[in-house]
């Protein structure tokens, strides 16, 4: 082996680049579609995410405002809103509507901000849970009724026998209409500051109110039908 094969370097040739020619210029306007490409591809892709992002976050953002509708109008009793986007709003609608999907997003994923603090604002200003009218008002029909009752047992139990009829007419017409109308001016002076009618619910206050009635008539006729 000579010298001369001992040094030769192991590295191939690089290929010298094409000359000058129609040859040449096809393959730099093929690199160039190539570019080209892969940019519209990728932007394609971007555009694709940015709708199916924006999608998303319309069907969470109209999904936030239906549960707010719902607690106003159910929870805090306050009537159904009616929205109607003024000029100022469709303008910004459109500005990010012209801006393409991504502006689109953006103003979506501001929309969830707003909702979330509208949710902050309800978490703090809402007012314990509120009762039902008829279960508010037995509150109150109740105690007179249960006083109602307890006087009855106690003039049926110090009256003289003879005098039983005549204390149970007189408590029976007359006792249950007062404690109903307790009732219910206890309950106008107690929720009267609500906005709107007071709703006194006057067939459950009645029915409260004549309960001790029936309780003491059927005590004395079991008490009679013993003895």
């Amino acid at each position: 082996m000579t010298e001369q094969q001992q040094t030769t370097s192991p590295i191939p040739a690089q290929p010298a680049p094409p000359a000058p020619g129609p040859w040449a210029d096809y393959l730099a306007a093929a690199q160039r579609l190539d570019a080209v490409r892969r940019a519209a591809s990728a932007a394609s892709a971007e555009h694709q995410a940015a709708v199916t992002a924006a999608r998303q976050e319309l069907t969470s953002v109209r999904a936030r405002l239906a549960a707010q509708q719902a607690r106003l109008t159910h929870e805090l009793g306050v009537p159904v809103p009616e929205v109607r986007p003024q000029p100022a709003d469709l303008e910004v609608a459109a500005q990010a509507a012209g801006a393409g999907p991504a502006g689109a997003l953006g103003a979506l994923q501001q929309a969830r901000r707003a909702a979330d603090s509208g949710d902050a604002i309800l978490a703090d200003a809402a007012p314990s849970r509120r009762w039902r009218p008829w279960a508010r008002n037995l509150l109150i029909y109740g105690p007179f009724a249960a006083v109602v009752l307890i006087v009855q047992i106690a003039l049926y139990l110090v009256a003289s026998p003879g005098s039983v009829p005549t204390y149970a007419l007189l408590c029976g017409l007359t006792m249950p209409v007062l404690a109903f109308g307790l009732g219910w001016v206890t309950i106008g002076f107690v929720y009267g500051g609500e906005p709107g009618e007071v709703d006194r619910t006057p067939i459950i206050g009645a029915v409260a109110c004549l309960v001790p009635v029936l309780l003491t008539c059927m005590g004395v006729g079991l008490a009679s039908f013993f003895n």
